[in-house]
């Protein structure tokens, strides 16, 4: 299949009957869709780059049905992310990268895929962005939380009208937020699980809060407003190692495991079990990119524990998610 951008300026028909199923029998694959509002530029709001995560359809289907009839404070820029995936309930098909890491920025160029968001970069650059907003969902229990890439005013503000929660990250690269954050202040948001009701409001209103607003404030939020976490390492399965629940695969979750995400753990805390002939099952990888697992992770017989300190994120039982992105995020309280 040929990937290109479709670029709309009015809503396509069937866009807010669509299910995440359906999407791509109207939007057929990466989208720029431009909405008018009453003031430019405009909040572009990113949906569906994992098929499998919802929420940004829903929420701007619920914005836009109570805008009918009446126009929205500030114009609208819905990019469209993979509603191919999105039809089979995936984060990305099998031949497909993973369209949250190609971005420009990212260490997966030389696709057409990566070609593909390159251009929609230039077209959002060309046309100017007040904000933008970048929608997903978790598998894992976790809370509603933002990420942002740079701690500037503007960032730390447009984080904190979304909750109190915010990680600050540099890794992975070629994400959606740290591209467009080189336009405008840009953030990631986390609303919890797909079938969490709450997250779609949670988004709707963040989207909402954000297109009456008329300037980011240039002093940050005032202490005691918002607590930030800062993503020191990405935790991986070793390619070619078995993931599951079941006592012969070589790294064993607990049910509970997703249980312990946002949960300041002390040195010792148990991640997994590991078979014992799993060698080095987890690999722990720094913002930089360098190895750290020695760092963070230590073995104590059929246990893989923290050696320091940490706040896991992201901690999922799909193994499939695991396979395809990572079993967590480490993290550590950031003061300012």
């Amino acid at each position: 299949m040929t990937l290109s951008i479709n670029e709309y300026f009015e809503l396509p028909d069937g866009f807010l009957e669509a299910t995440p199923a359906t999407l791509h029998q109207c939007v057929p694959g990466p989208a720029l869709i431009h909405l008018e509002g009453q003031r430019e530029p405009a909040v572009a709001v990113v949906l569906l780059l994992h098929g499998n995560e919802p929420v940004g359809l829903h929420a701007v289907q619920q914005l836009l049905r109570h805008y009918t009839g009446r126009p929205l404070p500030r114009a609208l820029t819905l990019v469209v992310g993979n509603p191919q995936a999105a039809a089979l309930n995936q984060r990305h098909l099998d031949d497909q990268p993973d369209f949250n890491r190609i971005w420009p920025g990212t260490e997966q160029g030389g696709s057409r895929e990566a070609d593909v968001f390159a251009e929609l970069c230039r077209r959002l650059e060309g046309r100017g962005l007040f904000a933008a907003i970048d929608l997903h969902n978790n598998t894992g229990r976790n809370p509603h939380y933002a990420c942002i890439n740079r701690l500037e005013a503007p960032f730390l503000n447009l984080a904190a009208l979304f909750g109190r929660t915010v990680v600050y990250f540099t890794r992975p690269r070629g994400v959606a937020s740290m591209a467009l954050a080189r336009i405008a202040p840009a953030v990631t948001v986390e609303c919890g699980h797909p079938e969490d009701a709450a997250g779609v409001d949670h988004a709707r209103e963040m989207i909402d809060a954000v297109l009456h607003l008329d300037h980011f404030a240039q002093e940050p939020p005032r202490t005691g407003a918002i607590e930030i976490f800062h993503t020191v390492a990405q935790v991986r399965v070793r390619p070619g190692l078995q993931v599951g629940l079941d006592a012969q695969h070589d790294v064993r979750l607990e049910p509970d495991l997703d249980g312990l995400n946002f949960q300041l753990l002390p040195a010792g805390s148990r991640l997994v079990n590991v078979h014992a002939d799993a060698q080095d099952p987890l690999i722990a990888i720094a913002e930089d990119g360098s190895e750290v697992t020695g760092e963070y992770l230590e073995r104590a017989g059929q246990e893989i524990r923290l050696k320091r300190q940490a706040m896991p994120s992201m901690l999922t039982l799909d193994t499939r998610v695991i396979a395809q992105d990572c079993l967590c995020y480490l993290m550590e309280p950031l003061t300012l």
